[in-house]
């Protein structure tokens, strides 16, 4: 049992517990390549908050580490089956009423755990700063965390290799032989602004890659995403534990 997990502690525990960090995991149910897992993002979302909650209480920090919420933005992938989405608005229903609940509870720090690309929270978290004032409200995603170019060859972007490495880390026994993976290989925009990136569109996956990767997986390993999440995990720990220890009324110097 571990008592900053709340899907894994009691009654018993909580009701004598002050929690100062509410730590909520957000991942997609979606197709990655042919040798993923449709819950990719969520073992990810998962493995690296336990991980990192773990080093955080550890150190000090009272975090609580709530269930992973486990559907996405997934509005550009409507074509492939089985890709579940939740549109923005849907999102921020939800996330307003995990943040009622942590309020009526006295948690003042709300830090979303993001662990998909096409989850954007930032504008949701200024709506719900009019909502509850009084709950300081941050997300990160994992996977930007650190420069991943050290660790992997070609880290891509879906399902590439530094996805893959996590997983086979992560949970080994879902990753299917690297030889049966596609090459995730992927098409560009035409126009030249959306090519460059100041333009922003979302993309129509099944137009965009054959297999619905983005990146080469096959230089992936278990030890790669070992030291991947090692790493991450113990410089977002660090940040828990200096939020625990902030005055959200006096964030500024």
């Amino acid at each position: 049992m571990k008592p900053y997990i709340l899907a894994e502690t009691n009654w018993k525990n909580v009701k004598d517990e002050h929690y100062e960090i509410a730590i909520l995991p957000w991942g997609a149910t979606e197709a990655h390549n042919y040798h993923l897992p449709y819950a990719t993002d969520n073992i990810e979302a998962e493995g690296v908050a336990k991980e990192t909650c773990r080093k955080a209480w550890d150190n000090g920090a009272k975090v609580l580490l709530l269930p992973t919420i486990p559907f996405g933005v997934n509005t550009g992938q409507m074509d492939i089956p089985f890709c579940m989405n939740l549109n923005p608005s849907t999102q921020y229903a939800i996330l307003k009423d995990v943040a009622q609940v942590l309020n009526n509870c006295g948690i003042r720090k709300l830090v979303i755990f993001n662990s998909h690309g096409g989850n954007h929270f930032k504008q949701m978290i200024r709506e719900l700063s009019l909502e509850f004032p009084d709950i300081f409200t941050c997300s990160l995603n994992w996977f930007q965390v650190l420069d991943a170019t050290p660790f992997f060859d070609d880290p891509g972007d879906h399902a590439g290799e530094l996805e893959t490495a996590v997983v086979m880390h992560l949970a080994p026994e879902l990753v299917l032989p690297l030889e049966e993976a596609g090459d995730g290989a992927t098409k560009s925009y035409k126009i030249k602004g959306l090519r460059e990136g100041w333009v922003s569109s979302q993309r129509q996956w099944t137009k965009v890659s054959r297999d619905t990767g983005v990146g080469n997986p096959k230089k992936a390993t278990a030890e790669k995403g070992k030291k991947f999440v090692e790493a991450v995990s113990s410089k977002i720990a660090d940040f828990l534990v200096e939020l625990h220890h902030a005055d959200v009324d006096n964030l500024y110097e």
